[in-house]
């Protein structure tokens, strides 16, 4: 099943307007996993690749819009959330794994509900978004699979086993930074990163212990 049996127990405000939840998530070993809500100046609250929570905290939000994956292997609680406040799914076009047909499939460069940009970002697998928000004052980056930041220091690249494209990865990470003015990083494996997120992002690749020498397709 793609949802985690463990439910997290609170959401967090990281900045004005984006939320964010975490859990220990069993499916990968107890590793960390992590969710979010962006909520527009509407009062329209969009699901980021949401992880299982107590239902009435998420309506405590504002009115649930929207569920937006950034990936196939993150629809999680989904479905499950799209049937409980009658809201659809946003998928990207060509993800795999999916357990229910998304309302909508999205590509490169659309504005999704909340005010969202999708960048396409492959590595860990093709059909991969990063999600972009200008979002005052900080504007935000929702990042998927390429990076986790589940330790204190620099956010760490996935080992390249896991990912179908691991230069492809390290290419989409300069790509963020070459392209989308980012100061808060949010993993989908890790705690948030405030105020110097593309410091951050600058320091994995320097710091890539891992990083393939043959050159991306």
């Amino acid at each position: 099943m793609s949802e985690p049996k463990g439910k997290a127990k609170r959401v967090v405000e990281l900045v004005p307007g984006i939320h964010h939840w975490t859990l220990s998530d069993d499916r990968i070993g107890g590793s960390r996993s992590d969710a979010y809500a962006v909520v527009d100046e509407d009062g329209a609250v969009v699901l980021i690749d949401p992880l299982p929570i107590d239902q009435d905290t998420l309506r405590e939000l504002g009115n649930l819009a929207a569920i937006v994956l950034t990936a196939g292997n993150h629809q999680r609680s989904a479905w499950r959330f799209r049937k409980a406040f009658s809201i659809p799914v946003w998928a990207p076009e060509g993800a795999h794994g999916l357990e229910e047909a998304p309302d909508y499939t999205y590509v490169a460069g659309e504005t999704l509900p909340g005010g969202l940009v999708s960048f396409h970002t492959p590595g860990p697998t093709l059909a991969m978004y990063t999600l972009w928000v200008q979002q005052h004052p900080r504007s935000v980056a929702f990042i998927s699979d390429l990076l986790a930041h589940e330790s204190p220091g620099t956010p760490e690249f996935v080992p390249s086993e896991y990912q179908d494209d691991p230069l492809r990865t390290r290419h989409s990470v300069q790509r963020i930074l070459d392209h989308l003015p980012v100061q808060t990083v949010c993993f989908a494996h890790g705690e948030p990163i405030i105020g110097d997120g593309a410091a951050a992002l600058r320091r994995a690749l320097q710091e890539d212990m891992e990083s393939p020498a043959t050159p991306a397709p």
